[in-house]
């Protein structure tokens, strides 16, 4: 494969909400993304936008308006068709910052073994304000090595 450009990793998730400007936001002060690019359209509509967390991740957040194809899982019976999973450092500290801002933990913190020929990760689901389903997820242990 040829490498990617320069700032773009493998694969990105465009996320679309009916209130993107606010999702923005929220995803910025509930989970640490950071906003790398935001092109609003009339009416304060987002054209596209570009959030990272970290080096590596990068999520699109665009209009669920823009085409009527495109659905925010509130305007969806609540339903997704995908979730998402951040790598965190720490999932405890994690989910209580999504938890401040609103999010919705809809599994604790937990600890899941997969055996020692495989791994360990701490996890907890956050269901966003329009019904996104976001995993956070930190590796504890990779075949017999443990993480802080």
């Amino acid at each position: 494969m040829r490498p990617t450009p320069e700032g773009w990793p493998r694969i990105s998730a465009g996320i679309f909400y009916d209130k993107p400007s606010e999702a923005i936001d929220w995803l910025c002060k509930a989970f640490g993304f950071e906003v790398r690019l935001k092109i609003e359209g009339d009416g304060g509509s987002i054209v596209h936008s570009e959030l990272t967390f970290g080096t590596d991740g990068l999520v699109m957040v665009g209009d669920a308006g823009a085409k009527e194809h495109l659905v925010s899982p509130n305007s969806a019976g609540g339903k997704n068709t995908q979730s998402l999973m951040i790598y965190v450092d720490d999932c405890d500290a994690s989910c209580e910052r999504a938890r401040k801002a609103g999010g919705q933990i809809t599994l604790e913190p937990k600890t899941s073994d997969y055996g020692e020929a495989y791994w360990a990760d701490r996890s907890c689901q956050v269901v966003d304000p329009e019904g996104h389903r976001w995993w956070l997820v930190q590796r504890m242990s990779t075949g017999g090595k443990t993480h802080g």
